[in-house]
């Protein structure tokens, strides 16, 4: 030992010292050359370049070609004066668009798509916009074209709340949704999580010409999900057993699907929960005996369980009021609604949508007051949700299931590693 501490002390002054070398700083600006000289040294003299992007709404004929590369008088001035060519550029911007054009910047082809403005195919076709030459005179052609689902898989892990966690992870707000109702009988998502519980997702997206669409309708069913919370994993896979029925099971069989819904609004948050509270407009404590969602008017409030309507009106500082009976003498109250959309006596099932978000009667902003009652006696919204009834699977069903379940785990595992590269698509 001591041979080898001698040895390291005559090395080390032999080693200059780093930080008193003399340094000097070189800047030097790289130009790289035009398309044209690229493809020329590489001999592809030719060659079809494809550029895309995303119109915006304040784009004109010119600064949407410029972003695209494209350098063609002829291309700009019809795409500004043929109207049916000049629908890339109106309405609203986040249309997804891809060039064709030559290394000297002359268009091609040009390719526009956005989602159909027509209410009764919005969710399942899209319209292709299609500016092309033939014998030398540019054509334009509107196609309405089918989406087709891509499963997708996302992770991601919490650091604030579950939607700030679901944005980073770039999982759309309808299936962040969809991911809080399935697990609402497990977590509360308001109390229970915790900075470092996770989630990982595999959900259907829809695709357009084989991408992935931007627009807001592009986010379909969750297919399977694991949430961990305070150590603990809850599964749910989506599977439709022999009655045709489909919903939500855990990895055991056990189904998800509980008689009632945990929230009445999908995409809010409680700003008063079922609890004593500093009532903001007869300024004294008072028992609270529902739970006030905040969101913004006309979001739609849905039905958290099958029933009847038995009431549908104005309430004095309830303003406008739906209530539903439901079986086992439960009734739930929706109070303070912009809008109402069903009428007395009407049956309705879970998540019918029964009215909007307001701020009538007694109300000091936007929210939905919503009240569980069972046999006449208010309850907890939440504890209700957690313990209701569920569906067993039969034994042909389950033998299905399970078969399901293993190709559901593996995928599960691979989105675990793409927390980092969010919106991965499952080959």
């Amino acid at each position: 030992m001591g041979g080898f501490a001698i040895t390291a002390v005559a090395i080390s002054p032999l080693a200059p010292d780093a930080s008193e070398l003399p340094q000097r700083v070189v800047t030097q600006v790289v130009e790289p050359l035009d398309i044209g000289s690229q493809t020329e040294a590489l001999g592809a003299q030719g060659l079809v370049l494809r550029r895309g992007d995303i119109t915006r709404q304040t784009d004109t004929a010119d600064s949407l070609l410029a972003r695209l590369g494209v350098v063609d008088t002829r291309a700009a001035h019809y795409l500004r004066n043929d109207p049916v060519a000049r629908m890339a550029l109106t309405g609203r911007g986040g249309k997804t668009v891809q060039a064709e054009l030559l290394d000297d910047g002359s268009l091609v082809k040009l390719t526009v798509r956005y989602p159909s403005d027509r209410a009764e195919e919005a969710r399942s076709h899209f319209k292709r916009l299609e500016i092309t030459q033939i014998e030398g005179q540019w054509v334009a052609q509107i196609r309405t074209v089918a989406y087709v689902t891509q499963p997708v898989m996302a992770g991601g892990v919490i650091r604030s709340s579950l939607f700030a966690a679901t944005d980073k992870a770039q999982v759309p707000d309808a299936v962040a949704a969809q991911l809080a109702d399935i697990f609402a009988g497990d977590i509360d998502f308001q109390r229970d999580l915790r900075r470092g519980d996770s989630f990982n997702i595999v959900y259907e997206a829809l695709t357009a010409d084989g991408e992935l669409v931007s627009w807001n309708e592009g986010a379909g069913r969750v297919l399977a999900a694991e949430f961990v919370t305070g150590g603990r994993a809850h599964h749910a896979v989506w599977f439709t057993p022999a009655d045709g029925r489909g919903g939500y099971f855990g990895l055991d069989g056990q189904s998800r699907n509980r008689s009632f819904l945990a929230n009445p609004v999908e995409f809010s948050r409680i700003t008063s929960g079922f609890a004593n509270r500093f009532h903001p407009i007869q300024n004294a404590w008072r028992k609270h005996l529902g739970v006030d969602y905040a969101a913004p008017t006309g979001t739609p409030v849905r039905t958290v369980g099958d029933g009847v309507v038995e009431f549908a009106g104005w309430q004095n500082g309830y303003g406008n009021v739906v209530q539903v009976r439901h079986a086992g003498n439960r009734e739930t109250l929706y109070a303070h609604l912009s809008r109402i959309d069903v009428t007395k006596g009407q049956r309705i099932e879970q998540g019918h949508r029964i009215g909007a978000v307001g701020s009538t009667g007694w109300s000091t902003g936007p929210h939905l007051h919503f009240e569980f009652l069972v046999d006449g006696e208010h309850q907890d919204p939440a504890l209700v949700a957690q313990a209701g009834e569920t569906a067993v699977l039969d034994d042909v069903s389950r033998q299905r299931f399970m078969q399901t379940v293993q190709t559901v785990r593996a995928k599960l595992e691979l989105a675990a590693t793409v927390a980092a590269a969010p919106a991965t698509r499952v080959e």
